[in-house]
């Protein structure tokens, strides 16, 4: 049978490695805080850029899809989790540790779901170039090699 989610899945891959390039050049700039609903939760110019960045590539695909985009509802977006197609996005998972001395453990996560149910996610560290994936009733993979869970590859 056909795998409806996977050419999703790969496109996704893709982009995340862009987002994460983007993340990687923007540490060697300064970089713009502001706060969201205090002063502990904060947001960047790159959070933004990088979350408008997944979310064109990714509509530009398939653009009956939904988002639930994190700074786009910090923004005033809805966050309507639907039957539809939806990808739920944080563009920089760790953006204290991105502000704070640049502390390098930040990644772009993303999870893609059908029905109100989760059918992939995806955790890219982009300062270790580690793209974390996982499939429902597939397994996770780090850079496309399962992932050992209780001495079960890939399964859960």
């Amino acid at each position: 049978m056909n795998d409806p989610w996977q050419e999703c899945m790969d496109h996704c891959v893709e982009v995340t490695k862009k987002a994460g390039r983007m993340i990687r050049e923007a540490l060697q700039k300064d970089i713009t805080v502001m706060h969201k609903s205090s002063p502990v939760d904060l947001v960047t110019e790159t959070d933004q850029k990088v979350e408008r960045l997944i979310i064109s590539s990714i509509k530009e695909k398939y653009p009956t899809h939904s988002f639930i985009g994190e700074e786009s509802v910090a923004a005033g977006a809805p966050s309507v989790l639907t039957d539809d197609p939806t990808w739920i996005i944080d563009p920089i998972d760790g953006t204290t540790n991105f502000v704070h001395s640049r502390f390098p453990f930040v990644s772009v996560s993303i999870g893609f779901t059908v029905k109100k149910e989760i059918e992939f996610g995806i955790v890219y560290s982009c300062i270790e170039d580690k793209m974390y994936t996982a499939r429902k009733g597939k397994g996770a993979f780090c850079n496309g090699d399962p992932i050992k869970v209780s001495g079960q590859e890939g399964k859960y």
